[in-house]
């Protein structure tokens, strides 16, 4: 083996040029399939990271309806669902897996929000308490805050989301504005910013506003829990956001929340009969809390980059075709070359398998040697387009061992024709040809 080795590569480096052009076609298909797959781990790396918890390992949980987000306003039926009180946060934070929680109310206004004699439309009000921005990862870019003092002194305060602020005072400092609700003055005393990697239009006015973030609901406004009778005008649920001690026990975090909240639910039936009394088990479509579930999300979005990874591997390796097709035409030139040195091997009396062996052994260095070289350039292609396109990367190890050994089975499935031709030649006909 080792001598059938030593004499292929005598043979690859005696037609440098030959031997090149022959591997081409290994090697673009491997380092097709390097990156490929690198890049398209590397995204769902970022896939997980980005969805699961949002990178801070908080989810919300929120009071849902056959698998949709309901809220009062909305018309749903939200008989036997208690409007919990704040001691609920402390049994919250009391499973094993939760470190934080707070409640909040979520409502999207369409009328009675007005900035400068202008009415705004589509703004997402929320009433919540001073732990909900750092749980949610925002920071205060401009003022302050909210303090419990503004909760327990019923202050009408606002925060905005920076792009709100910015559009709608038009770039001045939008601290010590005025924003009225329903006919009720708010003072904003902050503005709040989020790490966000996607898209964000560009606004400068009130118009880009209206263009923008009224059409998409992007617009956030914060104000204190106690206040949030000046928006609605009725007792309706909280809602609840829940940080996990770790990505990996987020899902027993969403579990033993929901547990614990929809405890408090009635069955609808049991409470339309007016006993009082809660029946085991909640209703098909009726209301009741359940976390948004960012690990399916994370999962769907990965099956998808799979999925379409499967399909570029799949026509990388129509490229590793044509380099195999390559191998086997070159080794039966080979054959033909080296003829004469075959017919004078059986004449000495190499056997057929020596004669395969040999063949088959300098097809698995050819293509063994091209899918080395694929590699080298599939990870160095990898980066190039990772930073190119600004994705990450991850190599993978399996996909470099399964390359190279893939190559080489190229190399034996190739070379097998030309090679059992190569034994197959009679030594007379072989020693007398010119």
């Amino acid at each position: 083996m080792l001598e059938n080795i030593r004499i292929s590569f005598q043979g690859i480096f005696g037609h440098k040029m030959r031997s090149l052009l022959t591997m081409l076609g290994i090697i673009i298909g491997i380092a097709a399939i390097i990156a490929i797959v690198s890049t398209i781990k590397g995204t769902n790396e970022q896939i997980k990271e980005n969805l699961i918890g949002t990178g801070d390992n908080t989810l919300k949980i929120t009071t849902r309806q056959n698998g949709y987000e309901v809220s009062p306003g909305e018309g749903a039926d939200m008989t036997g669902v208690p409007v919990y009180d704040a001691s609920i946060l402390e049994k919250l934070k009391e499973l094993d897996s939760v470190t934080d929680a707070c409640m909040y109310h979520q409502k999207m206004t369409y009328q009675g929000v007005y900035c400068r004699d202008s009415e705004l439309q589509g703004v997402q009000m929320i009433g919540t308490d001073p732990k909900y921005l750092a749980i949610n990862g925002y920071r205060i870019i401009r003022g302050r805050g909210l303090v419990e003092e503004d909760q327990t002194q019923y202050r009408n305060v606002m925060i905005l989301d920076r792009e709100t602020a910015y559009c709608l005072f038009e770039g001045e400092d939008a601290v010590n504005q005025t924003i009225e609700v329903q006919g009720v003055p708010f003072t904003v005393i902050g503005v709040m910013d989020k790490e966000d990697d996607g898209f964000e239009p560009v606004v400068t006015s009130l118009s880009d506003y209206q263009t923008y973030y009224e059409s998409e609901n992007r617009s956030v406004m914060v104000i204190p829990d106690s206040v949030w009778p000046v928006v609605s005008t009725f007792d309706e649920p909280y809602q609840f956001i829940v940080k996990a001690k770790d990505t990996e026990t987020m899902s027993t975090a969403a579990r033993e929340a929901e547990d614990l909240l929809n405890a408090g639910i009635k069955s609808r039936s049991s409470s339309q009969m007016g006993t009082g009394e809660e029946v085991e088990g909640l209703e098909n479509g009726q209301v009741k809390y359940k976390s948004e579930d960012t690990l399916e999300k994370a999962k769907e979005l990965q099956k998808l980059a799979n999925s379409t990874k499967s399909q570029l591997i799949w026509i990388a390796g129509i490229s590793l075709l044509v380099g195999g097709i390559g191998v086997m035409n070159i080794m039966l030139v080979s054959v033909t070359e080296r003829t004469r040195e075959i017919g004078l091997k059986k004449a000495l009396g190499a056997r057929r398998k020596v004669i395969l062996g040999q063949f088959l052994t300098e097809a698995s260095v050819l293509t063994s040697l091209g899918g080395i070289i694929g590699v080298g350039a599939g990870i160095g292609l990898a980066y190039f387009i990772g930073k190119l396109a600004e994705v990450p990367v991850a190599v993978s190890g399996w996909s470099i061992v399964i390359s190279v050994a893939f190559s080489m089975v190229i190399g034996i499935l190739f070379g097998l024709i030309p090679s059992i031709k190569a034994s197959r030649l009679d030594p007379i006909e072989a020693l007398r040809y010119e």
